[in-house]
């Protein structure tokens, strides 16, 4: 076999390789000489057919299971032997050409691929002990806990029917029948609907309306149906709602003892406080390694400056500006909207796209020669919590991860790397400071990385396009429509 490098610019490489048609040839004859006696073929014994006739029978389908075994594994071999790392799957191209195919098939020509790649840069360690970070520590007052205990509360809030007429906080019980120009719509009714005055559960202008109303009252009210609500046939129109008041209550008083806690499932109102705190610290305990590990990699980002492979960078430059276009595309805004232009963005995300790439080859290499690993308890764990978010999709879950190659690494990867930033804590310089909870989740533009500074539209999508680097991507809440779901509900 035959190695040749034809191109070494950069990082790009393109090997030439090429096997005689006599290895190729010999290497048919050894299967042949395996299958021999295992093969049966009418008018001889087993193990009694000539080998020119097994050549004549079998010798292309054995040659192009060859082919393919070589053209697959021969790659990774030869990239070994180099000492190369491909930043991505190399690209092999062999002949098009119909006629040299089937000579190679019959071994009377040599086979030769070409296996293009970029290799993934040396990089050579540098000492991290100047690193400095400061963590911000949230003091979390009594105050909060019991701030957080009664919104928790409130889906356990008991309340007393009475006489006089409803209020905001109240919670009335309604049957509506919803219309459109006089005409009742799928999803515009319901009976023996429950609703909070002021819960903003439906939609505006829906419960405004009701305050004032008391038991046995009934009442026409007018609405407007949101421009963006979600079933198109409602959208903007204008509706009524016939409403009869069944019974109007009024909310009592939370108290924070075992009563409350015992109908929130917990044994006392001290493991209610306990488990709220721990809620709370971790919530800010998320958002302060968010901040120190984007402390880090901006100062990692300053000593380390190399090329990067350029299809690993197109690849994340491809997913951060189809989510950038997914936000533009859902908040009805063009770039324009965000005071820059198209060009102007690609520029400053495709920069912020080979931050990420560089840095992930970083903490790569910090990692391997820290001995940084993953077990597959960790992994199952990982699969657990996808499988948790979204309960009744855990067979297309689970699929998914079985079948679709390259699936467990993007479970892999996010664990390696938090792990690798456990490492650099233990070897960086690291000063607590104690804030107020305003000061910790302030927005910190220096969070949204160095690139991309200039894209006003990155500002929107940062937490998105920054999620390999310590911010989380933060769903935008949605409320249900006249139960803010008043497509399927309607008044909802």
């Amino acid at each position: 076999m035959q190695v040749i490098e034809t191109l070494a610019q950069g990082l790009k490489r393109e090997l030439k390789v090429v096997i005689p048609a006599k290895d190729m040839e010999a290497r048919m004859n050894e299967r042949l000489a395996e299958v021999k006696d295992r093969v049966k073929i009418n008018g001889f014994r087993p193990g009694k057919v000539p080998v020119a006739h097994l050549k004549k029978v079998y010798g292309k389908s054995i040659m192009a299971d060859l082919v393919n075994e070589i053209v697959r594994d021969k790659p990774t071999e030869i990239l070994s032997g180099r000492g190369e790392k491909s930043a991505t799957q190399p690209e092999i191209a062999m002949t098009e050409d119909e006629a040299e195919a089937d000579k190679i098939l019959n071994a009377e020509a040599d086979l030769e691929f070409t296996v293009a790649y970029e290799i993934i840069p040396a990089i050579e360690l540098k000492d991290v002990s100047g690193i400095k970070v400061t963590r911000e520590v949230v003091e979390i007052a009594e105050d909060e806990v019991t701030e957080q205990i009664l919104k928790i509360a409130e889906s356990a809030r008991s309340y007393e029917s009475k006489k006089g007429k409803a209020a905001n906080g109240d919670r009335v019980t309604i049957d509506y029948l919803g219309k459109v120009d006089g005409v009742a719509f799928d999803g515009g009714k319901d009976e023996d609907a429950e609703l909070v005055l002021g819960s903003n559960r439906f939609i505006p202008g829906f419960e405004e309306q009701l305050v004032g109303l008391k038991a046995g009252d009934e009442k026409v009210i007018t609405v407007t149906f949101p421009a963006e609500y979600p079933a198109a046939n409602l959208a903007g129109k204008e509706a009524t709602f016939d409403i009869t008041v069944k019974d109007v209550a009024a909310a009592q008083e939370i108290e924070i003892n075992d009563e409350l806690a015992t109908k929130l499932g917990l044994e006392s109102a001290d493991k209610l406080k306990e488990i709220v705190r721990g809620q709370i610290e971790s919530q800010y305990g998320n958002l302060t390694r968010q901040k120190v590990k984007r402390q880090i990699l901006d100062q990692l980002d300053e000593l380390y400056q190399f090329e990067t492979p350029e299809r690993l960078v197109e690849a994340e430059f491809e997913n951060i500006w189809r989510q950038i276009n997914t936000d533009l595309q859902q908040a009805g805004k063009t770039f324009a909207d965000e005071e820059t232009t198209e060009e102007e963005a690609r520029a400053e995300y495709r920069k912020l796209a080979e931050r990420r790439v560089r840095l992930g080859l970083v903490l790569s290499e910090i990692g391997e020669k820290a001995g940084v690993q993953v077990s597959d308890d960790e992994l199952q764990r990982s699969l657990f919590e996808q499988l948790r978010q979204f309960p009744g999709q855990e067979k297309q879950i689970l699929d998914y991860f079985k079948n679709t190659p390259g699936a467990a690494a993007s479970l892999r990867a996010p664990l390696f790397e938090e792990k690798v930033v456990d490492h650099l804590l233990g070897e960086i310089s690291v000063t607590d400071k104690t804030v107020s909870k305003e000061e910790l989740t302030a927005d910190d533009e220096e969070g949204e990385g160095k690139a991309a500074k200039k894209a006003p539209a990155k500002k929107k999508a940062a937490a998105k396009a920054e999620a390999a680097e310590g911010e989380e991507a933060a769903a935008p809440k949605k409320k249900a429509p006249a139960k803010k779901k008043a497509a399927d509900d309607s008044a909802e």
